[in-house]
């Protein structure tokens, strides 16, 4: 018998900071931060539900929130978060039980990355 290896992905993420640049210059601090603020909380809550709609079975639903979600992400440059939400969506539409459930793990782990690193960013640019 072999050893057993575990593997602790560690991938890399990527941000607009132009999109984040842009949204303050349009809507000012108070705006942007707004408009973050609720991009952020909407984003956690369609991660709830699609870990939900994982659960129940319901593909259909869970790739309607994936893509939901990838316009959240784009809309405060969150470019990684967006492409690995879309792929969620492919695999639900695909019907792809491990496909999903790979993507939706990885959709998790980028997430919590990305949003440290939006909060980071904004620290800078304020």
């Amino acid at each position: 018998m072999g050893e057993v290896i575990v593997l602790r992905p560690d991938e890399g993420i990527r941000l607009n900071p132009e999109r984040l640049v842009a949204l303050y210059a349009e809507l000012g601090e108070r705006g942007a931060e707004a408009v973050l603020a609720r991009a952020l909380d909407e984003m956690e809550q369609r991660l709830a539900e699609m870990r939900g709609h994982a659960e129940a079975g319901s593909g259909a639903a869970l790739e309607r929130s994936a893509r939901l979600l990838v316009k959240v992400a784009e809309q405060i440059g969150m470019e990684s978060f967006a492409r690995v939400a879309g792929d969620v969506a492919f695999c639900a539409g695909a019907r792809d039980a491990i496909g999903q459930a790979a993507t939706l793990g990885r959709l998790s782990r980028i997430g919590d990355r990305s949003l440290t690193a939006v909060w980071k960013l904004r620290d800078v640019m304020i």
